[in-house]
């Protein structure tokens, strides 16, 4: 009985997928005594902790993958500066737990009327805005699906509403009929026109966000932007994880962890445990 129960237990670990979507907020001087030298260690320890096996990141600059990348060495990541295509700007990368996935192909796109050309910038947006999408196996069971890792625009409304229809159309081109995890800072709430375009169940395209449909009730806050304040700014997130169908969902939080009054980032990151359909 001991033996089938470690058996079953070995199982399910190997078959659940943890994912976790963060901005980890740029690394900027005048943020003092929350610039990114003095939180690095607190967001490696919450991925870490939490046993992350996806993470998709925003606004991480160069130094910044180069810390993360240090201090989870499990972990690779696919992902370009959003400037250059290169190294020059922030990246919206997809880190992966390489005990537990492989990669098969990945890539970036940018959100605008070019989206093959580095830098280039989409409708009314104020920034370069990329996505990085991954194809994985699953190491353990060999089943493949789809990653992408966005950060829309924070000015821009034309922007955001035309980012979202421009994903959905490339999720679907891109991954075809295998399942596909969608992480960002989607720089709207749920009320706003991009979020409802994404969630549109009259879209066969649409998206559903893993906190509507997990089997267990959501854990921690509802809203996912602090600023740094001593709590979330509103009740409604902006960061949210998106799936198409293949997958369950049986977990999801907000992580609002901090250390003597000071966060890991000004955002909460949102973390969901998934498993593959059969």
């Amino acid at each position: 009985m001991l033996v089938f129960l470690l058996f079953t237990l070995q199982a399910n670990a190997q078959s659940t997928l943890k994912v976790m979507t963060f901005n980890i907020r740029l690394n900027v001087v005048s943020d003092s005594s929350n610039a990114w030298p003095f939180r690095k260690d607190k967001v490696a320890s919450q991925i870490l902790f939490h046993g992350i096996n996806l993470l998709g990141v925003q606004e991480a600059l160069h130094e910044q993958m180069l810390d993360l990348a240090e201090s989870l060495p499990r972990f690779k990541y696919v992902g370009v500066g959003r400037d250059d295509g290169k190294t020059k700007g922030e990246y919206s990368a997809i880190f992966y737990d390489t005990t537990k996935l492989q990669l098969l192909d990945g890539s970036t796109f940018w959100l605008s009327q070019t989206p093959t050309v580095a830098g280039s910038k989409g409708w009314d947006a104020v920034k370069s805005r990329i996505v990085t999408w991954c194809r994985f196996k699953v190491t353990s069971t060999g089943k493949t699906w789809f990653a992408f890792n966005t950060h829309f625009d924070h000015k821009g409304s034309v922007a955001r509403k035309e980012s979202a229809k421009f994903l959905l159309q490339q999720v679907k081109d891109i991954a075809g009929g295998f399942p596909a995890i969608i992480t960002g800072d989607f720089n709207a709430i749920p009320d706003d026109e991009p979020i409802k375009l994404l969630m549109d169940p009259a879209d066969a395209l649409h998206l559903t966000d893993t906190k509507a449909i997990c089997s267990t009730p959501h854990y921690g806050p509802t809203g996912t932007f602090t600023g740094f304040a001593s709590k979330e700014v509103s009740d409604d997130p902006i960061d949210y994880i998106f799936i198409t169908k293949g997958f369950k969902v049986l977990k999801h939080a907000t992580i609002a962890g901090s250390w003597k009054g000071k966060f890991a980032s000004d955002h909460f990151s949102v973390v969901a445990e998934l498993t593959m359909e059969k």
